[in-house]
């Protein structure tokens, strides 16, 4: 199976994601999205397959945000994303692509919703949480 993550290996869900993704025995196609940001297509189609709005689609945390004006509810989607592409901070991660779906792996877990079921058994997050047991059955 490919697959494909948005990825920024500074962030620990992030990371998590990815090695979920690893551990079901699949080698993605990795974008550090802040060096190499998608195109206007790809960022709405990633936001429309996840079943996301635009808003729901952008991270405040961390970001210019707030100093960009970006609360302001009479902001389009467009704006919106014209904003995400100038400063890829702005777009919330990892948005992971496969074949079962698109996803905004928040928490990273999401990503098994997207996955096949070919765990090479356990699976524990940075935290210490379990998410597989050593059968590689979803735990959360």
């Amino acid at each position: 199976m490919n697959a494909t993550i948005y990825h920024n290996p500074a962030c620990g869900t992030s990371r998590n994601t990815l090695a979920m993704i690893r551990n079901a025995g699949i080698e993605p196609t990795i974008i550090e999205y802040l060096d190499q940001a998608p195109s206007r297509d790809e960022l709405a189609r990633m936001i429309a397959d996840a079943g996301l709005t635009v808003r729901q689609a952008i991270r405040e945390k961390g970001t210019p945000y707030a100093e960009l004006g970006l609360d302001d509810p009479g902001l389009a989607d467009e704006q919106l994303i014209d904003a995400m592409l100038k400063n890829p901070i702005l777009i919330n991660r990892p948005f992971v692509v496969t074949p079962l779906g698109t996803r905004l792996c928040r928490p990273s877990e999401v990503v098994l919703d997207i996955l096949p079921e070919t765990h090479k058994g356990e699976f524990t997050k940075e935290d210490g949480e379990r998410v597989l047991d050593a059968d590689g059955k979803r735990l959360v």
